[in-house]
């Protein structure tokens, strides 16, 4: 693991609640320069380790996932490329991953509110009674100033990041953003300790996150939406024994995507005894949902995979 001390730390109450190009930067540091930065995790601090699931009707959503900073960076002009070298993440010692109605790949199945605590220690979240999964801290929001003008939410992803919630951009990765504004004014927060590729019910395993960054300069890229380069194999945590599959197939990959959870969903409670909202929170953060065909028209097929290692 890369040690370099930063130049530059950024504290829980500096953030910002939307990505705005008019936002000033709250620090500028030198191209290569790392940076250090503690975020709340994405209730802003409304979900505690001590909340139940009736926290969640009093939920804030103006205040869910802040972002901390922007930090410019020095000779970074329109047109340029931010690297960000992902040197650390380092998570709380406990998560939070919630059903919010309303929200989620399968909202019309699951109209009930619900809360899971996890205890996070030694490299293991135990999510369920014999159920572990290995932690895989990173976090879901990164980016930059965007191309236009106004302010832009928080929740979706776009050209210049945000809430990409992409769970491979953990420690060793380099992520590659578009410079739209002068200095290129980044920003991260919305930290999760582990999650599976698709986060179906919208949330992850939820943590405050102190993460440290490199910020480099590329005048030699000209990537035009987020791009990056893994250090090595993905998923090395879940990816050492056998997985079971669940397909969904049709001419809508949303559809899709929906019938191959709604299987596995059927799958963990068939084999493993898991209920229907813990099998659904379940695929939030462990599962992986992918594409393993989009040519044979007129249907498509998505796929549900779930690393058997995390039972036991």
């Amino acid at each position: 693991m890369d040690t370099s001390q930063p130049s530059v730390r950024i504290g829980r109450e500096q953030f910002h609640l939307a990505w705005d190009r008019s936002i000033e930067p709250i620090a500028t540091v030198a191209s290569g320069d790392v940076v250090e930065i503690d975020a709340l995790d994405a209730s802003g601090g409304q979900i505690t380790r001590d909340s139940t699931v009736a926290d969640l009707a009093n939920l804030d959503f103006s205040r869910v996932d802040q972002v901390n900073g922007p930090i410019a960076v020095e000779g970074a002009e329109p047109g340029d490329t931010l690297e960000i070298e992902l040197l650390e993440f380092a998570p709380e010692d406990w998560g939070w991953t919630a059903n919010i109605p309303g929200f989620g790949l399968l909202a019309d199945d699951f109209t009930d509110p619900a809360l899971r605590i996890t205890r996070l220690a030694e490299g293991m979240a135990e999510f369920l009674p014999g159920v572990h999964i290995p932690l895989a801290p990173f976090c879901g929001e990164l980016g930059v100033a965007p191309p236009t003008d106004g302010a832009h939410s928080t929740i979706p992803p776009d050209v210049f990041g945000g809430n990409m919630d992409t769970r491979h951009l953990t420690a060793g990765t380099k992520l590659y953003l578009p410079v739209f504004a002068r200095g290129g004014r980044f920003s991260l927060g919305d930290g999760h300790a582990a999650q599976g590729d698709g986060e179906v019910c919208g949330t992850a395993i939820e943590t405050p996150m102190r993460a440290r960054v490199r910020l480099s300069v590329r005048k030699d890229l000209h990537v035009t939406a987020p791009e990056f380069l893994t250090p090595g194999p993905l998923a090395r945590g879940t990816n050492v024994g056998p997985y079971y599959a669940t397909d969904g197939v049709g001419p809508d990959l949303m559809t899709a995507a929906r019938e191959a959870t709604r299987r596995m969903i059927d799958y963990l409670g068939r084999e493993h005894g898991i209920d229907p909202i813990d099998a659904y929170l379940l695929c939030s953060v462990a599962c992986d949902l992918k594409i393993s065909e989009i040519v044979d028209a007129p249907n498509w097929i998505v796929t549900a995979y779930c690393p058997l290692s995390i039972f036991g």
